[in-house]
C-alpha cells in the first residue's frame, strides 16, 4: 500500500537514478537495503548506543544512492490507508520524544528475551507510528530491531511471519501506539521468535 501526499497517490518519488519504473526503484530499494543490512551488521560491535543517529544512519545508508532525503526528517504529510501520520512540523520534537521516552532507556544489553520484546516491539510501534522518513520507515524500524536483537546474542526477528494475511494485525499495532497502547504489538513481537 503505498503512501497518499497532498499530491498524488501514485506519485513516483524523485530519484538520483532517474528511474520512473516502480519495480526498477523498488529493485534499487532492496538492494539499499540489503547493503545497510550487510554494512550495519558487520560493524555491530562499533554501535555503542542505539540512538536516533543510527536509525537515521540505517535510512541514509539504504537510500543515500537513490534519494536526496536519505536519512532525512520528512518534509510532508503522509497517510496511509486512511490513517494520517503525524505532521512534518512536528517531527523534530517528536524524535527527540522518542528519543527520551524509547531509546535513552535502553539497556546496553538484554540478557533476557522477554526483556528485549518489552523494550523492543513498543520501541517499534512508536518508530512506525512517527513514520519520521518519506520512505522506507517499515524496513528502517526492522532492521534497526534487528540490530538491537543481534547486538545481544539472540537471533533476528523473523519479520517474514507478518504475512499479508497478518498485515492488518501490524498496521492495528501501529496505530494503537497513537493511545501509546503497545500490547498488540509486543504480543506480535512474541510470535517472531526464530
Amino acid at each position: 500500500m503505498k503512501y497518499y501526499t497532498p499530491k498524488s497517490e501514485d506519485e513516483i518519488l524523485p530519484n538520483k537514478l532517474a528511474l520512473k519504473d516502480p519495480e526498477k526503484i523498488a529493485e534499487e530499494e532492496y538492494r539499499g537495503f540489503l547493503r545497510a543490512e550487510i554494512n550495519f551488521e558487520s560493524e555491530l560491535d562499533n554501535i555503542g548506543q542505539f540512538n536516533w543517529d543510527v536509525i537515521s544512519s540505517i535510512h541514509k545508508a539504504a537510500f543515500e544512492h537513490l534519494y536526496e532525503f536519505a536519512g532525512q526528517l520528512r518534509q510532508v504529510n503522509i497517510s496511509k490507508g486512511g490513517f494520517m501520520f503525524p505532521a512534518a512540523k512536528f517531527l523534530p520534537s517528536a524524535v527527540k520524544e522518542f528519543e527520551k521516552e524509547f531509546l535513552n532507556p535502553l539497556p546496553d544489553k538484554f540478557e533476557e528475551y522477554d526483556q528485549l520484546i518489552n523494550h523492543v516491539a513498543p520501541l517499534h510501534a512508536e518508530l512506525l507510528f512517527i513514520h519520521p522518513f518519506r520512505e522506507g520507515n517499515g524496513r528502517t524500524a526492522r532492521l534497526f530491531a534487528d540490530l538491537i536483537a543481534l547486538k545481544s546474542g539472540y537471533d533476528r526477528f523473523n519479520f517474514e511471519k507478518i504475512t499479508e494475511k497478518r498485515m492488518p494485525e501490524y498496521i492495528s499495532a501501529v496505530q494503537t501506539a497513537a493511545d501509546k497502547n503497545y500490547e498488540t504489538m509486543t504480543k506480535l513481537f512474541r510470535s517472531l521468535k526464530k
